[in-house]
């Protein structure tokens, strides 16, 4: 069943859109008819010309509305300078009503360049169905064409284009939740390193369980990529990092490592580089985003570290990567472990923590409960000593002077961090990113 309907008439003249009611009459009948109860939301986009009144078209609509006694609660006119802008705002009422099944009614030769604003401000969790509007040259008549077929695609040009549009839009928004922060460990030597943790404020996600500063995108969730770029431009600003020269783990929840320039598994939760300027990050939003710096030999890494990666030693696998690609001494290693959740929030099955509670019985509380307290970070800890990782060396949640903390417990910080465990499924994420100065 279509939730929202979008009327899209930015692409008509301005003579047609100064008789916007009469354009619309038609089209509210045919929606009204045909929806069931309650009916759809109804958002009309036009575009704004210089100098006018933004809401004198829509105040223009509402004697015109009389009719539509289901609809006129429900439509919305949505005036901007730009598709871009335009559609995000209508996207931005989408996700406050939770609405994701979308009827796009538009001019036939918007549908192409449509579809492309759609894919790149839209993700899989919304479906969108595509009808002609069909206008005749005076503009007295409009009405519903029955969907043409598939054309060409637009040129790499135009594409170019709307994607130039959409980033300069995205730009130009404010920061949410205040100004982006990002958490620095006094145990990597800055005149070396370049590193920090980020945290969720100074981006421009709006949706509250990714507000702000998401920095992963999936097809399971309503932040699309493009917004997830605009805000990790922010934190490469903010840090002093080349995006050109960033890579991220491709996350499979195992032990795989990536030697940057070598042939690049599909997939893998570590990655390490001795090459200057070249910035890598791992992800988490409970999971341990875990930073390692080697000093002597100039190398770095990074890795995602949650109760599996934990379990199959992701941690050593990536200080073994280190050792093996850049000749590294063991015990030159420093390793942070970044904001994650806490032993005071984390639960797993019992027959999960049995594997925890193998590496060290003070890894998991309330062991004889069906859902025991799990500590990730003291595994961790644990599993890096036992390969040699010198214990000074490791900085965690065992620091006590909190002014120098970092490890902080995702889920219980609501305002500061991303949490899966808290959150749910529609969860925002933090990144840990380290690299080695020119």
């Amino acid at each position: 069943m279509v939730e929202a309907v979008l009327i899209d008439l930015f692409s008509l003249s301005p003579n047609l859109q100064n008789n916007i009611q009469g354009l619309l009459c038609n089209t509210l009948e045919t929606i009204e008819k045909c929806s069931s109860i309650p009916a759809p939301f109804v958002y009309v986009m036009c575009r704004q010309r210089e100098g006018s009144e933004r809401n004198g078209d829509e105040e223009s609509l509402l004697p015109a509305l009389s009719d539509f006694q289901s609809l006129k609660k429900r439509l919305e006119v949505v005036h901007s300078l730009t598709t871009a802008a335009a559609l995000y705002t209508i996207k931005q009422n989408l996700d406050e009503k939770d609405l994701s099944i979308i009827k796009v009614i538009l001019p036939t030769l918007r549908k192409d360049l449509m579809k492309v604003y759609v894919d790149h401000l839209f993700t899989a969790v919304y479906q969108f169905e595509f009808e002609d509007l069909q206008v005749a040259p005076d503009g007295e008549n409009l009405q519903i064409a029955e969907p043409r077929s598939e054309g060409q695609a637009l040129p790499t040009q135009d594409v170019a284009l709307i994607r130039s549009e959409i980033q300069m839009y995205l730009e130009s928004l404010p920061s949410l939740k205040g100004e982006l922060t990002i958490l620095r460990s006094s145990l990597i030597p800055d005149n070396i390193f370049l590193h920090g943790f980020t945290t969720r404020t100074g981006g421009i996600s709006y949706i509250p369980t990714l507000s702000s500063c998401n920095l992963f995108s999936s097809s399971k969730r309503r932040d699309p990529q493009v917004v997830v770029k605009e805000n990790l431009r922010r934190l490469a600003n903010a840090a002093g990092f080349n995006l050109e020269t960033f890579h991220r783990v491709k996350i499979d929840h195992a032990n795989a490592v990536c030697v940057l320039g070598k042939t690049e598994p599909d997939s893998y939760d570590g990655i390490v580089t001795n090459q200057k300027g070249v910035t890598i990050a791992a992800p988490g939003a409970d999971c341990i985003p875990v930073l390692f710096a080697d000093p002597v030999r100039k190398a770095c890494g990074a890795a995602h570290s949650g109760w599996k990666g934990t379990l199959l030693g992701v941690s050593m696998a990536t200080v073994n990567a280190m050792v093996s690609a850049y000749g590294c001494n063991v015990k030159d290693i420093l390793v942070v472990l970044g904001p994650s959740v806490g032993p005071c929030c984390y639960k797993l099955p019992h027959e999960s923590a049995k594997e925890f509670h193998r590496i060290d019985p003070t890894c998991v509380r309330q062991f004889d409960s069906a859902s025991p307290y799990i500590d990730i970070r003291r595994a961790t800890r644990i599993l890096l000593e036992s390969g040699g990782i010198l214990p000074e060396n490791i900085q965690d949640d065992s620091v006590t002077d909190q002014n120098q903390n970092i490890t902080f417990c995702t889920a219980c910080h609501p305002d500061r961090f991303f949490s899966h465990f808290r959150d749910g499924s529609n969860f925002g994420t933090q990144i840990g990113f380290i690299s080695i100065k020119d």
